[in-house]
């Protein structure tokens, strides 16, 4: 290949990409409310900009006459006077009324509108590295410390004496660390809602712990305040652990699993009754719930890691752990008897850098050594939580039984941990790890599939107040260049003036205008560039885990990955039920691109880039 081309390529990857790269933690003698308010409000990128941008994007992915349709119609959009500049307007206007233009309209398209289970649709689950223990009495000494490690951080939240985060020596708004505690999502007819008891006048003490499919409310503060001891916790479980031997109970959890409309009308059957209502509840209010799983089957080493990122992400079905979960429940953290563990947590509160940060520090303080033998006191006897099953309501668990193990079936799961090289190689060559990565996954995609598609890399917005994820479109004019020459993405994102959440600002401001919607947003070539067959993210760690999540289209892919110093964590996942998309040939071609690369690289004379 040529010396213009790697000059691109050089170009291309170099551009720092907008994902969260682990960031060096400060301490601030300033609390947490004044931070936020120093912090900058999250712009209104100009109009003709996103436009240029938008018919920028499409380039790669429709064809010449599709883009000239749609040109005109961007044209009819920009007119001076038209309409686009009104929904500017207005958005302007929403942006100067409150603290983030975007973050209560995102919340609500992104996450409590949408209708699908949140259970491999929407929540996300991680993979930790397994533990040495192989009985019960070692996953209740881990869970324990597990417990106080997080209650460690917990504190950190409370006296809001959390480090704050920096990217680019820019402070980022911290605002989801307090969002992921005491908090629940509530199912709705038509809409949901998340409820936070952390801000109340008495917050939670209690967490729920899960075992067996039966729920219980565990304290887990002294009557002094102070967290409870890993050994304290310890009895606890033993507790919860032999008052749950049954293994014939109901799986009231399984519930949580199904279609959010369909879980509503089941949440108001079960808390007619004033004893299930109470325990409800309880899961709502507590800190977070602890699954004590079974183990599942045991099988071979290379797929072991792809079985466990199914039981973060569902459990494995009704007849292993799936009904061990209150899947609406913010942050879940899972041990299993075999010494495998991870969680999954409700992504309406947060993102994952925040999740993986307590991760992070959880596992760090799980390595610490016991310091003082705590003295012990007795304890009450954790509270059972109680459900009287009606014929409705078992009638509702068993279609949700039903409809989670098709889902479970359905979806198809690779971890991979591809060993060739980790960040390292690609930070030697002056490039972004980050660009380097979503490079390979363009063209291992565009030899799959002989073209490009509309690519999602999720791109924090977390330098403005209250700020979430905006879009990096990786596939562009550029990298299909790139691909096509192999075989014969830009920063701006994460400064507020990516085109994916402007675009859809304007379309939900035409709708409260109530406004007819424009032509623009009733184009088939907006719902190609909104249909993500790769859905990726880079979710960096200090701890070598991974986090994976489901597809957001039926026939597309779902790719998350921690880049370690020499290696790198990949979760791929896809949906069995439609035969063009397959896990593991991702992995096998993801695997062939990044090698090219490096190959590429490695033989072109530096003087060339």
């Amino acid at each position: 290949m040529h010396g213009a081309m790697l000059a691109f390529i050089a170009r291309s990857m170099a551009k720092p990409s907008g994902w969260l790269r682990p960031v060096a933690l400060r301490k601030l003698t300033g609390r947490y409310l004044a931070h936020q308010e120093g912090l900058p409000h999250l712009p209104v990128p100009p109009l003709q900009q996103t436009l240029d941008r938008y018919l920028l994007a499409l380039q790669p992915i429709i064809s010449e006459e599709e883009w000239t349709h749609t040109k005109g119609l961007v044209d009819e959009f920009r007119k001076p006077g038209g309409v686009g500049e009104r929904l500017q307007k207005g958005l302007e206007r929403r942006a100067r009324k409150t603290e983030n233009w975007l973050s209560d309209w995102w919340l609500k398209t992104a996450y409590l509108e949408y209708r699908l289970p949140v259970v491999v649709h929407s929540s996300p689950g991680v993979v930790l590295p397994k533990q040495d223990f192989v009985d019960q009495q070692g996953q209740l000494r881990f869970a324990a410390k597990l417990i106080e490690g997080i209650l460690d951080f917990k504190t950190m939240i409370d006296n809001e004496t959390l480090p704050v985060e920096y990217l680019g020596g820019k402070p980022l708004c911290m605002n989801q660390y307090y969002q992921i505690f005491s908090s629940c999502r509530i199912p709705g007819s038509k809409h949901d809602s998340v409820v936070n008891y952390a801000k109340g006048k008495k917050p939670p003490s209690h967490i729920t712990v899960v075992h067996n499919f039966q729920f219980f409310e565990l304290d887990v503060y002294s009557s002094d305040g102070s967290p409870l001891t890993t050994d304290q916790i310890f009895i606890q479980l033993e507790k919860i652990w032999n008052t749950s031997l049954q293994t014939n109970k109901e799986p009231i959890g399984i519930l949580t699993t199904n279609h959010r409309n369909s879980w509503a009308k089941a949440y108001n059957h079960l808390i007619k009754d004033k004893t299930n209502k109470e325990s409800v509840r309880s899961i709502e209010k507590s800190i977070f719930t602890v699954c004590l799983d079974s183990p599942i089957p045991r099988v071979s080493d290379d797929i072991y890691k792809s079985r466990m990122a199914a039981q973060m992400l569902h459990g494995g079905g009704s007849r292993w752990n799936s009904g061990n979960r209150w899947f609406d429940k913010t942050l879940q953290f899972i041990v299993a008897e075999d010494g495998s563990c991870g969680l999954v947590y409700e992504h309406a509160p947060s993102e994952g850098p925040p999740i993986v940060a307590l991760l992070d520090h959880i596992v760090e303080y799980t390595k610490k050594p016991e310091l003082v033998r705590s003295p012990m006191i007795p304890l009450p006897m954790p509270k059972k939580l109680r459900f009287n099953i009606t014929p409705e309501i078992k009638n509702d668990i068993e279609k949700a039984k039903q409809n989670l193990n098709i889902m479970v079936q359905d979806l198809d799961i690779k971890v991979m941990v591809f060993h060739h090289f980790g960040k390292n190689f690609p930070k030697l060559e002056k490039i972004s790890p980050d660009a380097f990565i979503q490079m390979a996954l363009q063209l291992a995609y565009y030899r799959m599939y002989g073209q490009v598609c509309a690519t999602y890399e999720s791109a924090s917005l977390r330098m403005f107040r209250l700020g979430r994820t905006d879009t990096i479109r990786s596939a562009s004019v550029d990298s299909l260049k790139f691909v096509q020459a192999m075989d014969n993405p830009s920063k701006q994102a994460i400064r507020g003036n990516a085109i994916d959440r402007h675009l859809l600002g304007m379309k939900l401001q035409a709708i409260e205008d109530l406004v007819s919607m424009p032509e623009l947003f009733m184009d088939t070539a907006y719902a190609v560039a909104m249909h993500f067959n790769l859905s990726t993210s880079q979710v960096p760690a200090k701890t070598d885990c991974v986090m994976c999540f489901g597809p957001v289209v039926p026939d597309g892919y779902g790719v998350c990955y921690n880049p370690m110093d020499d290696h790198i964590n990949f979760a791929m996942s896809a949906y069995n039920s439609c035969a063009e998309t397959n896990a593991a040939r991702l992995a096998h071609y993801l695997e062939k691109a990044l090698l090219d690369m490096r190959l590429l690289l490695q033989s072109t004379p530096k003087s060339k880039l």
